[in-house]
């Protein structure tokens, strides 16, 4: 598998790394994490200006194209920053499922103002007791001479407080899946925000009776399209984790060269270097199993795309397990505290195990596929 990267993509990398290191360095970061909104507009804005947020957006609705290998990279750098406004949420998962399910008159509504970071959409698809299974989904669509009726309720949906549209999965009457548009405030949707483990601001939606009109609904069985806006959304999350291994790690490694115990740098001890060495090894596994996933994004066979998402994301789930985990015991008691970067990224991979399936649910969704090949 050749992932050596062309020039636009390079750039693509190169830009979102200057940037996030000159406006969203740790000390910036712990400001917004600790402000009562947990995010900046004015940088969102910044990161559509940059053409960022167009990333995953074809050409011909007036985005970058840049395909899953240009959101791969700019998934790492996002990760590596640690960054709280909803890139995944909104330019990647939203935005794919807009693409791929939305008429004409929807992509030219919503894209360019996701792509200017004038507006943010989520996607509400996860329920309680349903996890990562589709068939589990239990919000109600109704249709009406009026239009759309929606009632049920949704779980964790990152990034929902300061979003301007649902994109809400629903069963309809004849037992297939919907997807429906439904903006903020519309009369019947309430939100419970919460903060997840690592400080990011997410919401429980109840949908109480929500009247829509019929031109709310996006596609029309979107199962299928749904399950790969998923996929895509679940590779760059795994990007993302990579990201942040890569952060963790070279904190580690240069905490052990300068933190010196009897009279020594710690990173000498050959006890210590066996178990760096591990991280590195965990740490390369999570690499091609990141480009593995990015490779299979656009694959038409459902099972194979399966087998390869699953894989990345328990194969990375362990990796983020294990180095976390030993990034921290090797910080000692400060790598428990907010003032190092290491507690924060422990933090994020934590989510990043919850998040679009837990480890062991994709582990089970792995053997299922391999089962069915």
């Amino acid at each position: 598998m050749d992932f050596s990267f062309n020039d636009e993509q390079q750039m693509l990398l190169d830009t979102t790394q200057r940037f996030l290191s000159s406006e969203y360095d740790f000390d910036q970061r712990q400001k917004l994490l600790d402000s009562d909104a947990g995010w900046s507009r004015e940088l969102w804005k910044q990161l559509g200006e940059l053409g960022l947020l167009a990333v995953d957006i074809p050409e011909a609705d007036g985005g970058i194209g840049a395909g899953p290998v240009g959101v791969m990279l700019v998934s790492q750098a996002v990760g590596h920053g640690l960054v709280l406004e909803p890139f995944l949420s909104s330019a990647i998962v939203a935005t794919q499922a807009i693409v791929q399910l939305g008429s004409d008159a929807q992509r030219a509504r919503w894209l360019p103002e996701m792509a200017s970071g004038e507006s943010i959409a989520v996607l509400a698809h996860d329920e309680k007791r349903a996890g990562i299974d589709f068939s589990k989904i239990r919000t109600r669509a109704t249709r009406s001479d009026e239009g759309w009726t929606l009632s049920g309720s949704k779980s964790v949906v990152y990034h929902a407080p300061m979003a301007d549209l649902y994109l809400v999965s629903a069963r309809v009457d004849d037992g297939s899946l919907g997807l429906f548009a439904i903006d903020a405030g519309t009369a019947g949707v309430s939100l419970r925000p919460l903060r997840t483990v690592d400080g990011q601001r997410a919401a429980d939606l109840a949908l109480d009776n929500v009247l829509l009109e019929p031109d709310a609904r996006l596609g029309d069985d979107v199962e299928e399209s749904l399950i790969r806006v998923v996929d895509r959304g679940t590779a760059a999350l795994c990007a993302e984790a990579f990201g942040v291994l890569d952060r963790i790690l070279k904190a580690t490694i240069e905490y052990s060269r300068s933190r010196k115990q009897f009279g020594m740098p710690i990173g000498s001890f050959q006890a210590l270097q066996h178990r760096m060495a591990d991280m590195l090894m965990q740490f390369e596994q999570a690499r091609s199993m990141m480009y593995l996933a990015t490779e299979s994004c656009n694959d038409s066979n459902a099972g194979a795309r399966r087998r390869a998402i699953s894989g990345a994301k328990a194969l990375i789930g362990q990796a983020a397990r294990f180095v976390g985990q030993q990034a921290v015991q090797l910080h000692g008691g400060m790598g428990m505290t907010d003032e190092l970067d290491v507690s924060h990224c422990f933090k994020r991979l934590l989510a990043f195990e919850l998040r679009f399936g837990t480890t062991d649910e994709h582990l089970e969704m792995y053997r299922s596929a391999l089962q069915e090949s």
